[in-house]
């Protein structure tokens, strides 16, 4: 089984524009699908660094001097950055999201297919689990994630639910979950609502919306004059922000007008939304709910 299957290959590549000398950042490699293109698209003084904070995807590490691994969270990517010297980049790529891997490797808790212990986190050092989510959070909390994260209408009471449960004993695997939210599981429905949880509790987890508003803040200062950002959401939260921030460069609110009543904002948005071909689809259902997205600096 592939490590990942990466998804709109081409597509997103070739959004970056890539220039044969050019400074590129892949902050989700992964197992380094499209880093690979990238390298196939620079010439010999093109330079390539990726990230991943998950440890398992270190064993994919390309063996070619214009490549380098980081192993952190792209929430830091300007620190990074600038410690190996690289001030500003000609684009950056991005596949959010988890990866086949982490859904395929039971012991990691990502997927609802299989029994495993209440993990999900993609920095195996990091001390939240799905554990500590689902049985030290106080109930306001868990409503707060069931809600915002997975968009759950039964939020509140599941929170309950929970909460009621753990004082007799721990929910320490993914099926004791399922048994307690069962009520909420209608069988023409379980895979849709389970999805949402698990998203839910994975977001928090692994603090993908603070990450991805830190990360997506950071880029204008990063690239160069017309640099290219080419970045794929799966989940209507990150796409929202993405293409916030893409129109405005702000989460919330109108951007500041020049003096002629312009907007002044850091980038375009370069063609439409691009999605998963049928063919690909069929390939790949994971691609299923992919949008890509391609601004440039301006």
């Amino acid at each position: 089984m592939e490590y990942h299957n990466p998804v709109l290959l081409k597509e997103t590549v070739d959004g970056l524009n890539i220039k044969e000398d050019g400074v590129y950042v892949d902050v989700t490699f992964g197992g380094g699908g499209h880093s690979k293109e990238i390298l196939s698209r620079l010439g010999p003084n093109g330079k390539l660094f990726a990230f991943d904070q998950d440890a398992d995807a270190l064993e994919n590490k390309i063996d070619d001097p214009r490549f380098t691994l980081i192993h952190e969270n792209f929430r830091f990517i300007k620190r990074f950055l600038r410690f190996y010297g690289a001030k500003e980049v000609d684009g950056v790529l991005a596949d959010f999201g988890v990866s086949s891997h982490q859904f395929d490797v039971a012991e990691r808790g990502f997927s609802t297919r299989f029994e495993a212990d209440l993990d999900m986190r993609m920095n195996q050092k990091s001390e939240l689990s799905a554990y500590h989510v689902v049985n030290d959070y106080d109930e306001d909390d868990l409503r707060r994630v069931l809600a915002q994260y997975g968009e759950l209408r039964a939020a509140p009471a599941m929170a309950s639910l929970i909460v009621e449960h753990r004082e007799q004993e721990p929910i320490k695997t993914s099926e004791q979950l399922k048994e307690v939210l069962k009520k909420f599981l209608p069988p023409r429905h379980e895979n849709k609502v389970l999805a949402q949880i698990y998203q839910a509790i994975r977001i928090e987890v692994n603090q993908e919306i603070e990450a991805l508003k830190e990360f997506l803040l950071q880029t204008p200062e990063i690239l160069k004059p017309n640099g290219r950002l080419s970045f794929i959401s799966y989940h209507s939260l990150e796409d929202r922000l993405v293409k916030r921030f893409i129109r405005n460069g702000l989460f919330e609110g109108e951007p500041e007008r020049d003096m002629f009543g312009n907007y002044e904002v850091p980038l375009k948005k370069v063609g439409g939304l691009i999605v998963p071909s049928k063919e690909e689809i069929r390939r790949n259902n994971r691609a299923r709910s992919a949008k890509l997205r391609i601004a440039e600096k301006i």
